[in-house]
């Protein structure tokens, strides 16, 4: 049934209408056939009709027969019409069964896996593994700042609330004591970071995470004032400027782990390549050495951080109304699964991997500015 798409593939594409894609992709969301990540690439990834048409009938095609069939059983219920201008069968195809598509909670759901007190013991007093005691980890602290309602409302982000409330109870049940900020301005942003460089639980705490989600562009997180004839930006550099070894000596040699939501550009997230091209993903580690002169201890200024950022540079992040940020969606559900057994690092290469997973082209979180010099565990549950 494949060929068959492959047949029709053209007049499909002229045809099809807005209304009957959405009917269309929801069946086959319903019947298994496309995930959350796929169906909402289709509709938000591809401008015109056509386009959205043809997206859908590719990616339907490439999963075969079983995925095929159950289209054109959903095109002949949904538009008699067009089934029969395709010069489709009138029977209703076969119905072959296929293995269930992984679901890693899409809509950022899901329940967190917590490690075991074996696992947890056993990384305790490792060289290549950050302590994390229960004493520090009992004084656990993070900062959410969330952008969703701006001075121009044709700026306000849709859905934004729904990740500030996923990533609000995932670092709850890490363990996290949260400061919450909402609605702040370039400087307001600053200020926070500012105020949260200085909070009492600093020098007791194992690690803290920052999240901030807003629109950007490169280098910078834009303000709720942010106009196009006068900007309001916060810089990221700021982050690691106030929560470096020289900005927050409390958390010397503690993972700090930023967590970016927010455009980076507006180019091309994608590029077509002919088969066989690959590349590889690394992050780069910097180590460490200590000295003793005149009583002073000299360290690296920057050391200890892993930032994660929706997308590669110069280019955008895509965001559901109604289910929020494909970056927060899966490092929500990313961290609920794996979180028991991984570090951060390999986390993050599972929500790239996610990404790759389900085929969503024009996005790509990326790693920057990796630091870490150890292995850091959240070892939820403990």
């Amino acid at each position: 049934m494949a060929d068959e798409l492959k047949r029709i593939r053209v007049t499909f594409v002229d045809s099809a209408n807005r209304e009957l894609i959405k009917e269309l992709l929801d069946g086959l969301l319903e019947d298994g056939v496309l995930n959350d990540g796929q169906k909402d690439s289709i509709l938000e990834e591809n401008p015109s009709t056509k386009d959205k048409a043809r997206a859908l009938i590719d990616t339907v095609k490439k999963k075969g027969d079983a995925a095929s069939n159950k289209m054109i059983a959903l095109l002949l219920s949904k538009d008699p019409t067009l089934h029969a201008a395709l010069g489709l069968s009138s029977e209703k195809p076969a119905q072959p069964a296929a293995a269930p598509e992984p679901q890693l909670g899409q809509d950022g759901s899901g329940t967190l896996i917590h490690s075991t007190k074996d696992f947890w013991k056993g990384k305790q007093g490792r060289r290549d593994t950050y302590p994390a005691d229960k004493e520090s980890m009992r004084h656990r602290v993070a900062l959410l700042i969330t952008n969703i309602k701006f001075t121009d409302t044709r700026f306000d982000r849709a859905g934004a609330d729904r990740d500030e409330k996923n990533m609000l109870k995932l670092l709850d049940t890490l363990g996290y004591e949260v400061v919450t900020h909402r609605n702040l301005t370039g400087k307001e942003i600053d200020a926070a970071v500012i105020e949260f460089s200085k909070h009492e639980k600093l020098k007791k705490t194992d690690s803290v995470v920052v999240v901030i989600m807003s629109h950007g562009k490169r280098g910078a997180v834009l303000g709720v004032d942010w106009k196009e004839d006068k900007p309001d930006e916060f810089s990221i550099d700021n982050i690691y400027l106030h929560l470096d070894s020289k900005g927050c000596p409390a958390l010397l040699d503690k993972p700090k782990i930023i967590l970016i939501q927010a455009c980076r550009g507006v180019k091309e997230g994608s590029v077509e390549v002919e088969d066989g091209l690959s590349c590889d993903d690394a992050s780069l580690y910097a180590g460490h050495e200590d000295f003793e002169e005149d009583g002073f201890r000299i360290v690296n200024k920057e050391k200890d951080f892993l930032a994660l950022l929706s997308s590669t540079p110069d280019t955008p992040s895509y965001r559901n109304p109604q289910l929020g940020s494909r970056l927060i969606r899966s490092f929500v559900a990313v961290v609920n699964t794996s979180a028991d057994v991984d570090h951060i690092e390999e986390l993050c290469r599972k929500v790239q991997q996610r990404f790759v997973d389900l085929e969503i082209t024009k996005q790509m979180p990326t790693k920057d500015r990796g630091t870490l010099i150890k292995h850091f565990y959240f070892f939820p549950g403990i």
